[in-house]
């Protein structure tokens, strides 16, 4: 009876002094629950942006092998106005869903989000729409994690914390950049602020699934700056030249997106013909321009840009990804928005007298940045892609871009904590959409 006694006794001094250590360093808690948790995500979101990767490889192969698959387009849109329209109603706002989500969290997303918009935008990149893969890569990923929510018995704080990581994840993996992920994770949807509370989350989350994404064998492209300048006052001016021309170029991409956006709905009520007939103007713009360069991914022509001086290639294509994408088609945005950055700072060389790969370089994060206001996640982005040695460069393009993008985004949900300007301190707690 001693031996029980005394094993009863040390059993509960062990409890006791685990719950005086849990309660004085709470933070171990926190660590060993988001360890737990961020592993999952990232063994998940990691997968599944593998698997995306990997396929969406394949139909870009396919389709240049056999161009004449273009000619279905117009039927693949249909197909996906009609999935989202008659069962998807509650996950088309996509990427603001997720936003939304975050600032204000109510019913566990949907997981056919997941399905959806990869069905979606397979569907537009083997049939040849001008798109991304972020948005995708986002949306399953918001759409899986949210899935732990009800097991977990998780807090609407938590889950805050959780699609943030998702994002984190989602962005770290489909680009290779598991650090601007996480940053981009802290940083999209509240402009002007970061949320520390989700940094040990995000950043494990990021890299375990950029981590995991490798262990399937899946490749990133890779981009090369091969002139870098001394740093010079002179120089320094010519990269704030450019920024605030990549930030009028964000600019003018997300007014661009918003008015073919509401064109398309105004005149076209009902929903699976926008597709349709979007499907039909990419086909006669193929055929206007003899060539299929601007259409899906566009890799080759960014990797054109860092190595030639291109001219009137980014106004192409951004045109195309506003008719895909306002149009109905799925996919995302920052793929097309890295083609237009990169090619208008090959263009910018013309009058800049910068190095091409470093003004391609800089418009790639840069047009980015302002069209997502999300500055420190692109300038990390460009060091992760680039090298750290075109860091100035790269944080002032990025910088000066996001604040002459004006209060515009591609993601209309994004709330404003604080305003680019002190004269627009009415925007605060605003939303994009609402301005």
């Amino acid at each position: 009876m001693s031996l029980q006694h005394n094993k009863k006794l040390n059993a509960k001094k062990l409890n006791l002094y685990l719950h005086i250590f849990f309660r004085k360093y709470p933070s171990i808690i926190f660590i060993l629950k988001w360890t737990i948790l961020s592993t999952i995500i990232g063994c998940l979101i990691g997968s599944s942006s593998a698997g995306f990767l990997k396929s969406l490889d394949w139909a870009t192969n396919y389709r240049e092998q056999h161009p004449w698959i273009i000619l279905f387009l117009p039927l693949g849109g249909l197909l996906i106005g009609l999935l989202y329209h008659y069962w998807g109603k509650d996950v088309e706002a996509g990427n603001n869903l997720l936003i939304d989500t975050i600032n204000e969290p109510g019913k566990i997303i949907p997981f056919k989000m997941a399905p959806f918009v990869y069905l979606g935008t397979m569907i537009t990149h083997f049939l040849g729409g001008s798109a991304g893969r972020e948005g995708t890569a986002l949306q399953m990923a918001g759409a899986i994690a949210d899935q732990l929510s009800t097991p977990f018995n998780l807090s609407k704080e938590d889950r805050r914390i959780l699609i943030i990581s998702a994002i984190a994840a989602g962005f770290g993996s489909v680009f290779g950049t598991p650090l601007s992920g996480a940053i981009f994770g802290l940083e999209v949807f509240l402009i002007g602020s970061l949320n520390y509370s989700s940094i040990f989350p995000a950043f494990t989350s990021a890299i375990i699934a950029d981590h995991v994404t490798k262990l399937w064998h899946t490749s990133h492209v890779k981009y090369h700056i091969e002139i870098i300048p001394e740093l010079s006052f002179t120089n320094i001016a010519y990269a704030m030249i450019a920024g605030i021309i990549f930030g009028l170029c964000a600019a003018s991409f997300t007014k661009a997106m918003s008015f073919t956006s509401g064109f398309f709905k105004t005149r076209i009520t009902y929903p699976p013909l926008r597709p349709f007939l979007g499907g039909i103007l990419i086909i006669l713009a193929v055929w206007i321009l003899g060539t299929t360069k601007y259409i899906g991914l566009g890799i080759p022509t960014i990797i054109s840009s860092f190595q030639e001086q291109l001219t009137y290639d980014f106004a192409i294509k951004m045109a195309l990804t506003i008719l895909t994408l306002a149009a109905g088609f799925k996919g995302g945005e920052v793929t097309p928005l890295f083609f237009i950055g990169a090619t208008l700072g090959s263009a910018l060389s013309i009058f800049i007298p910068l190095p091409i790969s470093l003004l391609a370089g800089m418009g790639f994060v840069a047009v980015f940045s302002g069209a997502t206001n999300t500055p420190l996640a692109c300038s990390i982005m460009g060091l992760e892609l680039f090298g750290s040695e075109c860091g100035i460069y790269v944080a002032i393009a990025c910088t000066v871009a996001y604040l002459m993008s004006g209060h515009g985004s591609i993601y209309g949900r994004q709330k404003i904590g604080t305003p680019k300007n002190a004269r627009f301190q009415n925007y605060s707690n605003k939303h994009i959409n609402k301005l």
